[in-house]
């Protein structure tokens, strides 16, 4: 349920991007942030009362995803940098190739060998904690250091997305090579 409102909170958070200054990137940070709590919380929720589903499982990582592809392309569309729109081409990029990835897998019948790892966990905490950072900045123009903290959190989570897809094509090819010669002994 808390993963459809995190869908449902995307469109919320375009919408404030686009009213009136300051009110648009506040609104949209806190949106970003909300929704970004919720999915930590919903997750604990679930582990803890024992409560998940094969349907959460795929769903909360497609709610993630979106939510910060639409967060990115928003800052792409502000904040007219290279270096913002690189990050972004990377992050969207690599989301695709592993979505993609994990579909092929799971039609071979080996969607375990590409499970989410633990760096791509820091990856997604990273973006969402340099997404709202830079989504709120434009309130803030005189404080240079919270922009300089969004950057440089941003081209963190950069590193890990590379990092990441790195360490789940080591295991898509090691998959292969399992499959092609058969298991290892």
């Amino acid at each position: 349920m808390l993963t459809g409102l995190r869908i449902l909170a995307i469109p919320l958070m375009v919408l404030c991007y686009y009213l009136p200054q300051p009110i648009s990137t506040i609104g949209a940070a806190v949106v970003f942030i909300v929704a970004a709590v919720t999915d930590w919380f919903d997750g604990w929720v679930a582990r803890r009362m024992g409560q998940t589903s094969q349907f959460g499982a795929f769903l909360d990582p497609v709610a993630d995803k979106l939510l910060v592809t639409v967060a990115l392309i928003l800052l792409m569309h502000r904040m007219d940098n290279v270096f913002i729109t690189l990050a972004g081409m990377v992050v969207i990029g690599r989301e695709i190739v592993i979505s993609a990835l994990r579909e092929w897998m799971a039609q071979l019948g080996k969607r375990a060998s590409v499970a989410v790892s633990g760096i791509a966990k820091v990856k997604t905490g990273v973006q969402m904690t340099a997404i709202p950072i830079l989504l709120w900045y434009p309130s803030w123009p005189a404080v240079e250091e919270i922009r300089l903290l969004g950057l440089f959190l941003l081209a963190l989570a950069v590193i890990l997305t590379l990092w990441s897809m790195v360490l789940y094509f080591r295991a898509f090819l090691s998959t292969l090579e399992e499959g092609a010669d058969g298991p290892a002994s």
